[in-house]
């Protein structure tokens, strides 16, 4: 699945031409570029109050998620973007089914369906047309919700922007443009500038800023991140690099068919894609070759000469933008330096191939949020903070590998590599082996989990939740939507039973929910979870267990055998954060309300 974005609103792993995405392109972009504010007279400008408890620099997907999630647990968030208004056309076309629980979880639940669809398959063919590779994804995913999705970006911002503007705390601060920042020992001074976006707003030839100030600052502002440039982590590349041109296009006949729906044409000749862009658009990509100049391959005559190999036309098409993008594969080293926090493209970006980029960013808001929510209640340290680099950098190895994995398939200009590629390809296809199989899993492999003696997770450490359909208190419907999200020990017999006043009571301050699943459908105490498709409890007897603690991001903490070690699985979360205060134990934050 591909994907693309803008360097602020990530939403893949590309960086366009432009800093903000153009409907034409123009040349290549300079890799690594900083956006450098344009000297100006200054003002000086008072907007209320300008204190909060986290700041986010970038109001795209990750950080609208991020503003959301921090907001719901009761801090006072400034998001801010220097574009004034959100950008109006797609980049990234696909999400998967975690992360569409994690966007459910955020109170998009009834109004996915609207810009989104599932999809069944993605096809990848040489270029006599013959099948390589051919994924197939589940009507619904270990999260409950379809395997892979495809959707509309701009409606998917516009969903979270309206949720971000409905939830208490949260203030959404367009057209104002990060210009410095200085950390001390009790927090960040952020300076914002007045900001059209791509250039200051002068109001009598001065430009007005404002100081903004909060406990940590959050770096979601795309591939030239500011925040980042204000840190020393470095950069790792990967030294993937290619331009193609990318063309979303409406079609005219919403029932015209597109089969496969979703394929890759690997013809050294031309590598294409031609995939869903979400409800009633279709997006096509092209690589550009050696030689090829991004200025005029991205014109407008050449995007409709292309399409008229697919019978696309503006006569029975619409093309809605064009642009040429650099795919890339980078990551930071650190994604936290003191205060300062990188997510999204600003941490990472990869190849749009499968489609991991904008799911990888909103990852890192799920990861970051519930830790430091813990950090500024004081319930732990701020080391905890750095096992967000720990976790979503090893885990981002899956989707960064898969990313490159793909994109050598399909970016192989040359025949003769091309053929020897087809040849294994085809003998691996005829024979069932799966070419994905020896990559790495992806699970969490180190940070805040239950470890072995050897610092090794112990299983199901690591491993992303199932979510199936319950009841509980009369509600029945998928786990987040019924129970709500946070942190939950589920276990087939009653938690409180095994557990002491003094750990009742820790639980009870960190937000554990304690729960009892049970098949038995007229089940109506306080903590039983009905599992209405049985799901989870086959899963925890095909594992062996009778408790699982899911963490607020729905990865497993841990799991117990029996219901004897349940106090020790709890233990060890707790000593977990413990031990993350035993470097740092900064006062707890009253929100700044």
């Amino acid at each position: 699945m591909n994907e693309n974005q803008t360097t602020d609103a990530e939403a893949g792993g590309a960086t366009e031409t432009a800093d903000r995405p153009a409907l034409v392109t123009g040349a290549a972009p300079v890799a690594g570029a900083l956006p450098v504010a344009s000297p100006c007279p200054v003002a000086v400008a008072s907007g209320g109050d300008d204190t909060y408890d986290v700041l986010v620099v970038g109001a795209g997907p990750v950080g609208l998620s991020c503003a959301i999630q921090l907001g719901a647990r009761g801090w006072r968030v400034g998001l801010v973007e220097r574009w004034p208004q959100p950008y109006p056309l797609p980049r990234a076309v696909v999400f998967d089914h975690e992360v569409a629980r994690i966007l459910a979880s955020l109170g998009l639940a009834d109004t996915l369906s609207t810009f989104s669809e599932p999809t069944a398959d993605y096809e990848w063919r040489n270029g006599r047309g013959e099948t390589l590779l051919r994924l197939a994804f589940e009507d619904t995913g270990a999260s409950g919700w379809p395997a892979m999705n495809l959707f509309t970006q701009p409606q998917l911002e516009a969903a979270l922007e309206a949720h971000a503007h409905r939830t208490a705390g949260v203030e959404v601060l367009r057209g104002w443009e990060a210009t410095d920042l200085t950390e001390d020992a009790a927090g960040v001074s952020l300076t914002v500038g007045e900001s059209a976006g791509d250039e200051p707003v002068l109001r009598g030839g001065m430009r007005r800023h404002r100081t903004l100030r909060a406990q940590y600052v959050v770096g979601c502002d795309g591939a030239n991140s500011f925040v980042r440039s204000r840190m020393t982590t470095p950069m790792t590349d990967r030294g993937f690099q290619h331009d193609w041109l990318v063309l979303d296009v409406l079609p005219h006949d919403p029932d015209r068919v597109f089969a496969p729906r979703n394929l890759q044409v690997c013809d050294p000749r031309r590598p294409t894609t031609a995939v869903s862009g979400g409800p009633g658009r279709r997006r096509w990509e092209f690589m550009l070759l050696p030689g090829e100049s991004a200025a005029e391959f991205g014109s407008a005559e050449n995007a409709w000469r292309l399409l008229a190999g697919w019978d696309l036309h503006p006569g029975n098409a619409t093309l809605e933008r064009h642009t040429v993008y650099t795919f890339r594969a980078r990551w930071a080293g650190n994604w936290r330096e003191g205060r300062l926090l990188l997510a999204g493209d600003a941490a990472h970006q990869m190849p749009p191939f499968a489609g991991q980029g904008m799911c990888s960013g909103i990852r890192d808001a799920a990861n970051l949020t519930w830790k430091l929510d813990l950090v500024l209640r004081g319930e732990a340290g701020e080391p905890l903070l750095d096992t967000y680099t720990t976790e979503r950098s090893q885990h981002l190895q899956h989707a960064i590998e898969l990313s490159v994995f793909l994109g050598g398939i399909i970016c192989e200009p040359d025949p003769a590599a091309a053929a020897l590629r087809d040849t294994r390809m085809l003998a691996d296809r005829r024979a069932g082996r799966d070419p994905l199989a020896e990559m790495p899993p992806q699970i969490l492999t180190g940070g805040l989990l239950r470890q072995a003696a050897d610092g090794t997770p112990t299983a199901p450490a690591g491993q992303l939740s199932y979510q199936g359909r319950v009841r509980f208190r009369g509600r029945a419907g998928l786990f987040d939507q019924v129970i709500g999200t946070g942190f939950a020990l589920l276990a087939t017999e009653d938690p409180r039973t095994v557990l002491d006043d003094d750990t009742l009571g820790w639980c009870a301050r960190l937000g554990i929910r304690l729960l009892r699943v049970t098949g038995d459908p007229a089940a109506n105490g306080p903590a039983d979870v009905v599992d209405l498709d049985g799901a989870y409890g086959s899963h925890l007897e095909r594992c062996g267990l009778q408790a699982l603690l899911l963490r607020p991001d729905h990865y497993l903490f841990g799991g117990a055998p029996r219901m004897a070690e349940v106090p020790g699985l709890v233990a060890a979360l707790r000593q977990g954060l413990v031990a993350s205060q035993e470097f740092v134990a900064p006062a707890a934050v009253s929100p700044a309300r």
